[in-house]
């Protein structure tokens, strides 16, 4: 998170807000915001939202899957994921994220499928 600037906003069961700046760390070569930075600000926000769902003494989230159709260029400025629960399964969850810029204009969409796995016993 630190690498790409991701800096968290509000942490609710049913909805994340992660905020992302669009300077050096995150443009591709031409100068836009790299869809690589959209997808992981996306599954970081999915991440931390199934973990707030899971006991994390007991279990572990793990990136199973993720799409991200990304709708409008961006240069500079911020943008700000919103992850809100599809699906909370005991093995499974599916997460829908909405990435926007600062006039809530869309940037990217993104669904992200994480595994629940039980931590081994030592």
């Amino acid at each position: 998170m630190e690498a790409l600037g991701i800096e968290t906003k509000s942490l609710d069961k049913n909805l994340i807000i992660l905020t992302m700046p669009v300077d050096g760390r995150t443009r591709q070569p031409a100068g836009y915001l790299h869809g690589g930075a959209s997808v992981a600000l996306a599954e970081t926000a999915a991440s931390i939202g199934a973990m707030a769902n899971i006991d994390t003494e007991q279990s572990n989230v793990f990136g199973m899957e993720i799409n991200a159709n990304h709708v409008r260029s961006k240069r500079d400025g911020i943008v700000t994921a919103l992850a809100k629960p599809i699906h909370l399964g005991k093995t499974s969850m599916v997460w829908e994220i909405q990435i926007v810029d600062e006039a809530e204009k869309l940037i990217c969409i993104s669904r992200c499928t994480l595994g629940i796995v039980p931590k081994k016993q030592s």
